[in-house]
């Protein structure tokens, strides 16, 4: 992310802060209502993280992933199931990895194996994800008025979590904690180990690399299903961290959002970590104007994270480069 798009960012993010912080209720201190937005922000900002490092790890191997909407509802449907039969939450989390590589190896069995259009690919997927889970939601959880097994209890920070006012940034749930370690390790990873450099080269060269003895097709394989699990954790955040119940199209477009934040974030993790803050902090002041009393029209609060996705895929905050070979099927000589 370039050092503009981080202002950007932190200029928006300050601009939404001090807007609740203006029209807040008189009652409500300021600093509270200041804290409740960043507290709120890092909290919806974990799945469009995990989405986005999702898609990272595909498009930076050369798959094109408009497919994370679908991982991820169909992962958080099935780390509902599994924690609702099992009465355990962290099965529930392995399971949402379980199906999100699952779905992840459809689309890469679909795009690099049959070369099939990665856009149809993904959008059938996200097809099958919408009725699939809604079907099974129906004629499944409803019908036999199977219960969700709860939901995972925040982590303190010793000592900052008791600090006043600022302690609920600190009191955050496993998975929101555990995607700010990820945005870390994928850092590492894609550029700090040889595997990282090998996603990069067919993502960018493949040719080139196959020349130099990189097997494109595993590679882009292992990449897209790395992605695939990452994004069902995203999904088990749904029903595990945010309810502890399963609705049709509960992730409400998030995959799409994470997309944009990827883009934004110029396919780099901490690029996209910055970028899904900024959709984040528009979501929690929708959530914080209903707290705190501010006299603004719910509908409209809560459109500003998709109008941000329109300006921003619309190239408005400036264009960036994607991996060269994005979207394109590697086909041997």
């Amino acid at each position: 992310m370039t050092r503009g798009r981080f202002l950007f960012v932190l200029a928006c993010i300050g601009a939404l802060v001090a807007a609740v912080e203006t029209l807040r209720s008189p009652d409500v201190s300021a600093a509270v209502v200041a804290a409740s937005m960043l507290a709120t922000t890092l909290r919806f900002a974990t799945p469009l993280t995990l989405g986005a490092l999702a898609g990272m790890f595909c498009e930076r191997s050369g798959v094109a992933n408009i497919a994370i909407e679908g991982m991820m509802l169909s992962a958080a449907f099935g780390a509902f199931i599994v924690a609702a039969m099992t009465r355990s939450l962290a099965a529930g989390v392995v399971a949402g990895m379980v199906v999100g590589a699952t779905m992840a190896l459809l689309h890469a069995w679909l795009s690099v194996t049959l070369r099939v259009d990665q856009i149809v690919s993904g959008t059938v997927i996200n097809i099958m994800a919408a009725g699939v889970t809604g079907f099974l939601s129906t004629e499944v959880v409803r019908r036999k008025a199977i219960e969700g097994a709860g939901l995972l209890p925040a982590w303190r920070v010793p000592v900052l979590s008791d600090l006043p006012v600022v302690g609920p940034i600190f009191q955050q749930q496993p998975i929101a904690w555990a995607t700010l370690a990820l945005v870390i390790g994928a850092h590492f990873v894609l550029f700090r180990t040889v595997w990282g450099l090998r996603v990069r080269a067919v993502g960018e060269l493949p040719r080139a690399a196959h020349a130099a003895g990189i097997s494109v097709q595993q590679t882009r394989y292992a990449a897209v299903m790395v992605g695939g699990a990452i994004a069902g954790i995203g999904g088990a955040y749904f029903t595990l961290e945010a309810v502890p119940v399963f609705e049709p199209m509960m992730t409400n477009g998030r995959g799409f959002i994470a997309l944009a934040a990827l883009i934004f974030g110029g396919w780099t993790p901490a690029g996209a970590w910055v970028a899904s803050l900024l959709f984040a902090a528009a979501n929690a002041l929708h959530i914080n104007a209903q707290q705190f009393g501010i006299p603004v029209p719910s509908q409209i609060v809560g459109m500003f994270p998709y109008v941000l996705t329109i300006v921003i895929l619309a190239g408005a905050i400036g264009r960036v480069t994607p991996p060269a070979a994005v979207g394109q099927p590697y086909v041997p000589d």
